[in-house]
């Protein structure tokens, strides 16, 4: 049998929070799935996440219609 690999585990107690700070009207159809899929949908809305790169890929995708919120500023 083929060994296996341990999977990744993420590191306990990394989270990224971001906040939504435009609107998803007139974009893609797939950028306000996104949005959803990250817990977001209105302006101004505010979530912790874990810190994944999938998480991170998402963000980057909708990048110009959010931003990471630092550890001060909420």
């Amino acid at each position: 049998m083929a060994d296996k690999k341990p999977a990744k585990k993420a590191a306990a107690g990394k989270t990224v929070t971001v906040r939504q700070i435009k609107s998803a009207n007139r974009k893609p159809d797939i950028q306000a799935a996104t949005l959803r899929g990250l817990g977001l949908g209105k302006i101004r809305r505010t979530r912790t996440l874990e810190d994944t790169p999938s998480v991170r890929g998402m963000i980057r995708a909708v990048h110009h219609l959010v931003e990471i919120v630092e550890d001060g500023q909420k």
